[in-house]
């Protein structure tokens, strides 16, 4: 008996013991809360909706526009990480799984310099030193907005291409000044040879001037591009803003901020059948093999138009909800509301004329306070909400219904934000 009275006094002592050990670890975690409670009101102004409940526990890479600065943010608004860069953004930035950083920045002597203008491409390591880099940029040609880092370690690069006056009127266009139209070049990493390149110059047509090659009716070829389309005085007549390569296609989307569409490229074409309108996977060669969010822009009555000036197509990662679809952020710059679109694309991409061609609404959101009219971005979470980049104002983070589960605002203006989930080996690598 006594040995049992002495093993329950034990017990009980330790549960004692342990209740007040949890206690006094309670008060410690509160102590903390506390503290980061009073961390968080000086950050208050920041964070205007948390719905703790609701809101996805990853962590977001902000990028500043044409800044030289980018962060990573959690969702209490405490930046973890920053990055200062020498020269300012020429918008993208993209952080690596090995921590390293692919950027491209503006040129400190550029020769002409549209809104997203770059010119230098490089990879900087977590020490800040330059790994890699690559110069773009001339009398002729610029890189600007986008690039994108290959399966085969290559990089594709969007750039403005300088077409003379005198080019443009053996063409069938007259006008006063230069044109800039729209080239996707990939570099080889290890040599920097350019091994493939595609110019919009190549598929464009015309129906305004007869007596050139270039004269056709626009509804009736779809699979090319009038170059009257859009007229802008400084002869930035397309304004691509934004490229996603699509690895199981082999396909390029590349986003046309004032044609309000997205183009399909193959990307399996050689430069040269790219330059026509013959070969590759989809028989096209370098001619667009579909188009979407405006047919107005080939002169198509059928189908409606949902983009009004765009940003950034992205294809939804594998493993997440609605993966394989396209998200892209419609600015709405004529109605003054921002719309972000899930889109399915067609399993077959057959563009033809006087048809819908226009691909499936899967999901959208608007909001009346949701509005930017230049740069922004969304993309897909884990949890099934989406984050929303807009542009002039912060973050945004909703859910598949629509309900508004965090809203960061800082000063300034932001290009794109990406996701991370707070187990992504990269964090580590950064001491995060």
């Amino acid at each position: 008996m006594r040995y049992i009275f002495t093993l329950s006094m034990l017990i009980f002592l330790l549960i004692v013991g342990c209740k007040k050990d949890t206690e006094i670890a309670s008060n410690v975690i509160d102590e903390e809360i506390r503290d980061m409670d009073i961390i968080s009101v000086d950050l208050s102004e920041n964070i205007e909706v948390y719905n703790a409940k609701l809101v996805s526990d990853n962590i977001v890479l902000v990028i500043e526009n044409g800044g030289k600065s980018a962060y990573l943010l959690n969702k209490e608004g405490f930046k973890l990480y920053t990055w200062d860069f020498e020269l300012n953004l020429g918008n993208d930035l993209q952080l690596l799984p090995t921590g390293q950083i692919l950027g491209i920045f503006k040129s400190e002597e550029p020769s002409f310099t549209f809104g997203g203008y770059g010119g230098v491409i490089q990879m900087i390591n977590a020490d800040s030193s330059i790994e890699w880099e690559f110069i773009y940029s001339s009398e002729d040609y610029i890189a600007h907005h986008d690039i994108e880092i290959l399966p085969n370690g290559n990089i594709l690069i969007l750039a403005w291409e300088r077409i003379s006056m005198e080019t443009a009127a053996s063409f069938g266009v007259f006008v006063d000044h230069d044109l800039y139209t729209e080239k996707l070049i990939e570099v080889d990493y290890e040599t920097k040879d350019i091994v493939w390149q595609w110019r919009a110059w190549d598929h464009m047509i015309q129906d305004v001037n007869t007596g050139f090659e270039s004269f056709a009716a626009i509804s009736e070829h779809p699979n090319k591009i009038d170059i009257n389309y859009y007229d802008e005085p400084s002869g930035d007549i397309m304004h691509a803003n934004a490229i996603e390569y699509d690895s199981s296609r082999d396909i390029i989307y590349l986003s046309v901020n004032y044609y309000n569409e997205v183009w399909v490229l193959d990307h399996s074409t050689t430069t040269l059948e790219a330059s026509g309108a013959l070969g590759g996977s989809y028989g096209l060669g370098g001619d667009l093999i579909y188009r979407f969010g405006n047919p107005e822009a080939y002169d198509n009555l059928n189908g409606n138009t949902i983009l009004d000036r765009n940003h950034f197509p992205n294809i939804i990662d594998e493993g997440l909800p609605g993966e394989g679809n396209l998200m892209i952020y419609n600015n709405g710059r004529t109605s003054g509301q921002s719309t972000v679109y899930e889109l399915e694309m067609p399993e077959v991409f057959n563009l033809q004329a006087n048809t819908d061609n226009e691909p499936k609404i899967v999901w959208s959101f608007t909001d009346a306070d949701l509005f930017s009219e230049r740069i922004s971005g969304a993309v897909r979470l884990l949890n099934g909400n989406t984050l929303i980049c807009e542009g002039d104002y912060g973050l945004w983070e909703i859910t598949v219904e629509g309900e508004i589960v965090w809203k960061y605002k800082e000063e300034g203006s932001f290009w794109r934000s990406y996701s991370f989930e707070t187990n992504n080996p990269i964090l580590p690598i950064l001491g995060i």
